[in-house]
């Protein structure tokens, strides 16, 4: 289900069928260090995490991590959207792309229009994001997007802090 668009990307609901590159995409090495190990070690694994954990929310609430893709290939290139954590009051802007389609500016275009859709369409008043302290790069992005330094948390089950951003559309 086609989400949203820009100038050179799609993004959509991911499908079972994105197993090889979710596979691909949490095995990488910056997924690994920043974002954590979701023990996906399989193309089953991955198509198992798409079903019961990203397209079930999406179901539920409407919205989720997107798969990006360019739009004049469908490539998959990354992920980009809304997750709602239980320990956490807003909705948390996401985002991860494989390694050779990152410094290309995708990261901002995705979430620029994930922002804006959080705005116009779901109504939501305030995004937040969750990106590990030494993250420059993503954070570097979310700085652009116009999310700022909040405060160091740890979250529940986890023993490293991370950094909230977060912006008010108020």
């Amino acid at each position: 289900m086609l989400v949203l668009e820009t100038d050179r990307l799609e993004l959509r609901w991911l499908e079972p069928g994105d197993a090889g590159f979710v596979h691909e995409l949490m095995n990488d090495r910056a997924w690994l260090e920043q974002i954590g190990d979701r023990g996906i070690r399989s193309t089953a694994d991955a198509r198992r995490y798409i079903v019961e954990r990203m397209r079930a929310q999406c179901l539920r609430l409407g919205f989720g991590l997107n798969c990006v893709t360019l739009r004049d290939t469908g490539m998959p290139i990354g992920i980009c959207g809304l997750v709602k954590r239980d320990w956490l009051a807003d909705a948390d802007l996401g985002f991860a792309f494989l390694q050779r389609f990152r410094g290309q500016g995708h990261a901002f275009d995705a979430g620029a229009a994930c922002l804006r859709h959080a705005r116009a369409v779901l109504g939501f008043a305030r995004v937040a994001a969750i990106v590990s302290p030494g993250n420059a790069r993503s954070i570097h992005v979310l700085e652009r997007l116009g999310l700022r330094f909040e405060r160091m948390i740890t979250p529940p089950e986890e023993t490293r802090e991370v950094c909230i951003y977060a912006i008010d559309f108020t």
